[in-house]
């Protein structure tokens, strides 16, 4: 159950035996059907989830009820809502199951112990926390300075698998367009 989770580890940090042994004695494994929660708003965020199989989401309810999704996680991604797991305080956002899952985890205390223990470890979180920074820095350039359109070309181009897995209005919350608004810039570029 650790394959994948281990060969992206290994792709950007090499480890000795010791050190996978080590970290695979923390990691725990959970499957999760679409539609069920892995964390709700209101609660703290208490584990960082590699997703092994399956595709998940982030997103906020706003005071109207609307959905607004903030990330997308399929195999080989990792998603958590890194600031109630780093702060403890409770989370704004809800991470739901797009689809049946079966995810690695990693909790606080685990988390915390293996910091200390394996700098390799270490080393990895700190490359998958600035990764995430990075990301979420040209998300919100991307939504402040590009078109619509523009938005969704950059999505396709560099994540083809979201558009071709996950319900177009999932698509359009994300990129903070209505449905209909996602099905006209649609047609428009198959028209092209």
């Amino acid at each position: 159950m650790y394959d994948n989770y281990f060969r992206q580890l290994t792709a950007k940090m090499p480890l000795t035996d010791d050190e996978r042994a080590l970290i695979q004695s923390f990691l725990s494994v959970k499957k999760i059907r679409r539609k069920q929660y892995l964390l709700q708003e209101g609660d703290v965020c208490k584990v960082v989830a590699f997703v092994e199989k399956g595709a998940l989401r982030s997103y906020t309810v706003d005071n109207e009820g609307k959905e607004h999704v903030l990330q997308f996680a399929l195999e080989g991604w990792f998603i958590s809502d890194l600031y109630s797991f780093l702060t403890g305080e409770v989370s704004v956002y809800t991470i739901e199951a797009i689809d049946d899952s079966e995810l690695v985890l990693i909790n606080q205390p685990a988390h915390e112990e293996l910091l200390k223990r394996s700098p390799s470890y270490q080393a990895y979180m700190l490359q998958l926390i600035t990764g995430a920074y990075i990301a979420l820095q040209r998300r919100v350039t991307s939504t402040i300075s590009l078109s619509p359109e523009e938005r969704y070309r950059d999505l396709v181009a560099l994540y083809p698998n979201i558009v071709q897995r996950v319900p177009q209005h999932m698509i359009a919350s994300y990129l903070g367009l209505t449905p209909e608004t996602l099905s006209r810039i649609r047609r428009r570029l198959a028209d092209e």
